[in-house]
């Protein structure tokens, strides 16, 4: 993906409060061989990039100053109840420098399954995401697992699925057996219902007439 920043001159809480009265949205861009350097953006079509999911986990084409560079979103500051990026952090990369980056799970083939198509059963997705380390160009926009070989009663861990080439797992200091991405489960069962004689009086236990009661 690709958007358009400006540079930045000045700095502070007044001047970020001026920029986003006026439709920008203050930020920065740091890391590689470049200093860091105080960025802008249009707040509407940052709003809009937000909304695909390429923007958060893909390596992105940012032009500044007629210059064009690559770099990953790696902080977004946004309003507790408004629609809007209050700040936004960039970080550049490097071909030959390895990354580290969450990347979504997109699971499919969940309801062709046994497990879902003839057990009815119930599966839960643990992970949704996953720390990776690559190379650049050697990372995916998500990682695709298919379920549709899925049983009840089984667990798919990390061990379980190919990784795309060139990308490995971040899991800091876990094993990948021991990584669940989905569990299976049964439906919980219905509770039975109450037995027709529990709710009604016993024989014998009739209510008493009104000349019985005291």
């Amino acid at each position: 993906m690709k958007f358009v920043a400006f540079e930045r001159a000045k700095q502070g809480t007044g001047a970020s409060r001026r920029l986003r009265n006026a439709g920008k949205v203050p930020g920065i861009v740091y890391g590689g061989e470049g200093e860091p350097q105080l960025i802008e953006l249009d707040h509407n079509a940052l709003w809009q990039a937000l909304k695909k999911e390429a923007f958060h986990s893909s390596i992105l084409d940012m032009d500044l100053g007629g210059k064009s560079g690559k770099v990953l979103l790696r902080d977004l500051q946004v309003h507790p109840f408004r629609q809007q990026v209050l700040h936004i952090d960039f970080q550049r990369v490097s071909a030959k420098q390895k990354i580290h980056m969450k990347v979504p799970l997109r699971y499919t083939g969940e309801e062709e399954s046994t497990a879902v198509k003839t057990d009815k059963a119930l599966v839960n997705h643990i992970l949704t995401e996953l720390e990776v380390s690559c190379l650049p160009a050697d990372l995916p926009e998500a990682i695709e697992v298919d379920l549709s070989k899925l049983e009840k009663g089984q667990t798919l861990t990390l061990n379980d699925i190919t990784l795309p080439k060139g990308v490995e797992a971040v899991l800091h200091g876990h094993k990948a057996e021991d990584t669940v991405l989905v569990s299976v489960v049964a439906p919980a069962a219905a509770e039975p219902e109450a037995d027709a004689a529990d709710a009604a009086p016993a024989a014998g236990d009739a209510p008493a007439a009104e000349g019985d009661k005291k």
